[in-house]
């Protein structure tokens, strides 16, 4: 094996089948053991194959080579699960947002787009903006109500702001671009 992988490290892609053909169904059954999905282990063992191929330099030898592709496996799931979960946050916020601006607009009240930016923020800067944005609370009684100190709660409306300005001037500068866009 060490040979192939001397082999595969040099380029040759022979070495390279090789190293895949031994690996490849090994990996493809760990993979469906940890994933418990067919089609996402296969998805899974060609993505490691693929980082195999782009890091095989930095294989050491000093674990067998099947435990250094787990690794790269293990990682490389766990990266997935991560843009999933994070994917799926992410369009569970979408749809509340879009029920809150059906609700707001069925009711004929304001909604506007420092709401939608608002909408994106994490509760705990969401929650300290708007109560002393729009419902005007000091510091020290924002900090009594989510019980945090004052100066937490500055600071968390301080970020908040800056990430809300930021999106609503790039929100700005696509409608710029747009509009430019179609004058032309």
């Amino acid at each position: 094996m060490d040979e192939w992988i001397r082999k595969a490290k040099e380029g040759d892609h022979h070495a390279f089948a090789f190293l895949f053909k031994e690996n490849y169904p090994f990996l493809v059954k760990y993979l469906m053991k940890v994933t418990m999905n067919p089609d996402t282990a296969e998805e899974l063992a060609q993505e490691t194959m693929a980082k195999c191929v782009q890091k095989i330099q930095l294989y050491n030898g000093k674990s067998k080579f099947s435990s250094w592709l787990i690794t790269i496996a293990t990682n490389t799931y766990i990266d997935q699960c991560r843009k999933k979960k994070r994917e799926k946050n992410w369009l569970g916020q979408e749809e509340i947002n879009r029920r809150l601006k059906w609700h707001f607009e069925s009711r004929n009240e304001e909604w506007n787009d420092a709401l939608t930016v608002l909408g994106k923020l994490s509760e705990g800067l969401r929650v300290p903006i708007i109560l002393k944005h729009y419902y005007g609370y000091s510091y020290e009684e924002i900090a009594d109500m989510m019980k945090i100190l004052p100066g937490t709660v500055k600071s968390r409306v301080h970020n908040g702001l800056v990430i809300v300005r930021r999106e609503l001037k790039m929100d700005e500068e696509t409608e710029s671009y747009d509009s430019k866009r179609t004058t032309r």
